[in-house]
């Protein structure tokens, strides 16, 4: 891969850590807790592509901004119970590059759903698990784990 596309795929990923920071600020008003809504194909796991972004209003909302605003980098999303976030990444993403994205959406994620610890699990385009973040808001590191 050229120099072009590895610098082009930072900035993207860089993009979308300022949109995620941006939209938080200037976001209105305070969540407020939601009740969980599940779907029905949430306990068949052969209905994958059926599941909601988010088990309340807040987590959805966020879910769909990510899809929306990942540049092709992210194929699907779900935020569970405002303090879990996964991902899906599409082919283009190369290994290399996982953990910086993990990095920026747990920054995006810490920003619209603060004090809280947080977990990002980055899963392959087979739906694999390849990669976790967990952002530890006392310390505010990041600790990742393969797979």
């Amino acid at each position: 891969m050229s120099v072009f596309k590895r610098v082009q795929k930072g900035l993207t990923a860089l993009v979308l850590v300022l949109v995620l920071s941006f939209v938080t600020a200037c976001s209105v008003g305070t969540p407020t807790a939601q009740q969980p809504r599940l779907s029905p194909s949430v306990t068949s796991s052969h209905n994958y592509s059926q599941l909601e972004r988010g088990n309340t209003q807040t987590g959805e909302n966020f879910g769909n901004w990510v899809v929306r605003n990942a540049k092709g980098l992210i194929q699907d999303a779900y935020v569970r119970d405002n303090d879990k976030l996964g991902v899906v990444i599409t082919p283009e993403v190369r290994p290399n590059e996982v953990r910086e994205l993990a990095r920026s959406l747990a920054q995006g994620f810490h920003h619209n759903f603060p004090n809280r610890n947080l977990k990002v699990m980055v899963y392959a385009p087979d739906k694999q698990l390849i990669l976790t973040a967990d952002y530890d808001m006392q310390s505010q590191q990041i600790q990742y784990k393969a797979g």
